[in-house]
């Protein structure tokens, strides 16, 4: 027996036909299939007028996949057959009864990444909540041979039934497991958000599609040592690190799980805990792979998944900062037309380092739209507020006179004005 391989087939659907390009469907189907570490062996893009009820793809096309498997079942085992789209569950029956191969649809797929991926108790426990909730309706097919038996008792639906039920629920009580242990791990994220909210510290989230790049970014800026790989979802448990910008801001930033198009509902909803990172940040990062062929699609995808976790359009407005990574993939003639699809993106390589300045120097307009340069007189009984000066702003000058008093020019944010002036109301503040 040799390595596990696998016939990946994007169904072409006229009737319901996606913003991309087939071949690039197909291609990201691959990629997602070699990221489980299984080889692509027999690709195919199947025009489909109609989806047939009972197999989604045409039965005569169902029955050529079934005499390819049979020609590399010798050397390789039965292969596994990929369908790029959703399957119902009759569907997907139907076609591995037919071929007589595990056929597994793309919900099914990234399910499979995300269960080999997730390292820590809450991205297992997410996955498996993603997987249980994939898993409920297709029950029944695990217990079609006992549905053709009949018994007495008055059981209409026979012993079938009977296990079908049982299973459910087992499923539901494990459900609401999940579920339990998933509340205490929001709990202990939102103590760690109200202990950085205390502490002043604005959240920077990294966000994008999958394989754009975030993770290298990531680690260009801390030095993290997160994974970071030319694959489809290389990271998935979110990463916070402490870091400080070149002014000496101190920053928290947060790594999180690529996006991907058609991403499936039921990992929207278990990642949901995982997603608040970024709905709370202060910055959204949206790191887009420059390089890619569909990189306004890619960008409209991540925009969908953020107003589908309860963002709105206003607020991802308010809150995006746009950089284009991966330019130094970019070809010279083509850097005019890529600037043109995400005007306000910030142009960088995280694996050379060219233009890691300018995303900081973005940072800081960012922040400083909220800042005003203040002067602050401190007397010497006022040690205390001075500290807090030092602590929170940003000491541009500072100059003490013979009595001791000294004089600070800081910058301070709006909030933390308001802060400054309720604590310590008697000491005098101007703007500069």
């Amino acid at each position: 027996m040799g390595q596990q391989i696998a016939f990946v087939i994007h169904p072409d659907n006229k009737q319901d036909p996606l913003p991309r390009p087939p071949a690039l469907c197909l291609e990201e189907a691959c990629g997602l299939v070699e990221a489980i570490g299984v080889e692509v062996a027999f690709t195919d893009i199947t025009p489909l007028n109609r989806p047939r009820a009972g197999t989604f793809i045409g039965p005569g096309y169902a029955d050529m996949l079934k005499e390819r498997a049979e020609m590399v079942e010798e050397d390789h085992g039965h292969p596994l057959i990929v369908i790029n789209c959703s399957l119902a569950p009759v569907q997907q029956r139907n076609l591995e009864m037919i071929t007589g191969c595990k056929v597994i649809d793309r919900t099914a797929l990234i399910l499979e990444i995300f269960g080999a991926r997730a390292s820590t108790h809450a991205g297992r426990l997410q996955v498996e909540l993603a997987a249980l909730t994939f898993q409920r309706s297709r029950l029944v097919r695990s217990w079609t041979h006992l549905e053709r038996q009949r018994g007495g008792g008055g059981f209409l639906g026979g012993p079938g039934e009977r296990q079908i039920e049982l299973d459910r629920r087992m499923l539901m009580q494990r459900v609401g497991q999940i579920k339990k242990e998933l509340a205490d791990v929001e709990r202990t994220r939102l103590l760690q958000r109200q202990n950085r909210d205390r502490a002043e510290t604005p959240t920077l989230a990294f966000i994008g599609y999958t394989n754009a790049g975030k993770s290298t970014l990531f680690n260009a800026i801390t030095g993290a040592g997160v994974l970071s790989k030319d694959m489809l979802f290389a990271t998935l448990d979110p990463t916070m690190r402490a870091s400080q910008m070149p002014s000496g801001r101190k920053i928290v930033l947060a790594d999180t799980v690529g996006f991907i198009s058609q991403l499936p509902t039921e990992l929207i909803e278990a990642f949901k805990s995982t997603l608040e990172e970024v709905m709370f940040a202060d910055v959204l990062i949206h790191v887009h792979d420059a390089s890619s062929p569909l990189l306004r699609e890619e960008a409209e995808d991540v925009h969908a998944v953020l107003l589908d976790i309860g963002m709105t359009e206003d607020d991802i407005a308010a809150r995006c900062l746009h950089v284009l990574n991966k330019m130094d993939m970019v070809a010279v003639e083509d850097v005019p037309a890529v600037m043109a699809q995400i005007p306000a993106g910030v142009p960088l390589s995280a694996l050379t380092g060219d233009g890691v300045e300018t995303f900081f120097a973005q940072l800081e307009q960012r922040f400083a739209e909220d800042e005003q340069s203040l002067r602050v007189t401190v007397a010497p009984p006022d040690g205390d507020a001075r500290a807090w000066l030092y602590r929170f702003g940003r000491i541009t000058g500072a100059e003490i006179d013979d009595d001791g008093v000294e004089t600070l020019d800081v910058t301070l944010s709006l909030a933390d004005q308001s802060r400054f002036r309720a604590r310590w109301p008697d000491v005098p503040m101007a703007d500069k």
